[in-house]
């Protein structure tokens, strides 16, 4: 039997694209994409048909209204219909191509042959139901600040990392092609854990190079056979505010982190809580709305 999907087209103003991006997802959309077209952004996104009613979308419309005129942004236009599998998978890989990141990532979608005379390390992703493709500024500034964090392979050689909140397993895979030994992911979503894995495979490396289990941070206090190197988290502030409390627990003394997914305006709270709990943040980088913060322990 064919599985239908919503699709969810959005017109916005450009100011407005994270707002909705992050109201889709909170939706449970899988498979974002955006593009500008005659200075509107153009935004789709899917759902399988079995998790929203007609009703559900009409609030869902509301929503993104509110969030734009709460910004004192143009209201976005919003429209959905029902597509197969087949037509989404389709549809989705012809708005997505190879993205260049930060100084050494090629962001490459698995259905393009890597650029063989390309000096960047191709990062192979196959997204299906997961976020997480390198176009969202939050993405981009974590892989920025792996880079930073593993410039060389003598500083990156035997580090472990975990990935808290791995979506597609686009900061898993990437801090693995920089020269970690080993990382732990863990994600709420059996679907971006399904995602991870295979991506994991997709680019080469082993189930125990990358091992990926359904949970959260208390599910990495089980499993890990000891404190790691580096935490890297790409997801909403209110969630990285409930995670600082038990960071500790899975980091050494000498342990770093890199937080995302925070809009400008909630980096104080997330800062006081880290500090209330040993943590310091060294630098804060911000893209648009969003930053990035690269912690170590107090």
């Amino acid at each position: 039997m064919t599985n239908s999907w919503w699709e969810i087209q959005v017109w916005c103003d450009p100011e407005a694209e994270d707002l909705v991006f992050w109201r889709l997802q909170d939706f449970g959309c899988r498979g974002a994409s955006s593009e500008i077209k005659n200075r509107r952004c153009w935004m789709r996104a899917y759902l399988p048909q079995v998790q929203a009613a007609l009703l559900d979308l009409a609030a869902l419309s509301l929503r993104i209204r509110q969030d734009a005129l709460c910004a004192q942004l143009p209201v976005p236009q919003l429209s959905w219909g029902l597509i197969d599998e087949e037509d989404w998978s389709s549809t989705w890989k012809q708005h997505w191509q190879p993205q260049a990141i930060g100084d050494r990532f090629m962001i490459t979608p698995a259905w393009i042959t890597p650029q063989a005379e390309s000096s960047r390390l191709p990062l192979r992703l196959d997204p299906g139901t997961a976020f997480g493709t390198g176009n969202h500024p939050t993405t981009q500034l974590c892989l920025e600040s792996l880079e930073m964090r593993l410039p060389d392979s003598k500083t990156a050689h035997g580090a472990v990392l975990a990935d808290i909140g791995c979506g597609s397993g686009i900061l898993s895979i990437g801090g693995l092609l920089l020269g970690a030994k080993q990382i732990y992911s863990v994600d709420t979503d059996p679907l971006a854990v399904k995602a991870t894995g295979e991506n994991g495979a997709l680019n080469q490396f082993a189930a125990e190079q990358l091992v990926v289990h359904q949970g959260s941070i208390e599910t990495l206090m089980d499993v890990l056979p000891h404190p790691v190197d580096g935490i890297v988290c790409n997801i909403l502030a209110e969630v990285i505010i409930d995670l600082v409390p038990n960071l500790g627990e899975i980091a050494k003394t000498t342990t770093w982190g890199i937080l995302s997914g925070i809009l400008v305006d909630q980096a104080k709270a997330v800062a006081d809580t880290l500090e209330q709990h040993g943590w310091i943040v060294a630098t804060l980088w911000r893209r648009q709305e969003w930053c990035c913060m690269n912690i170590r322990r107090g």
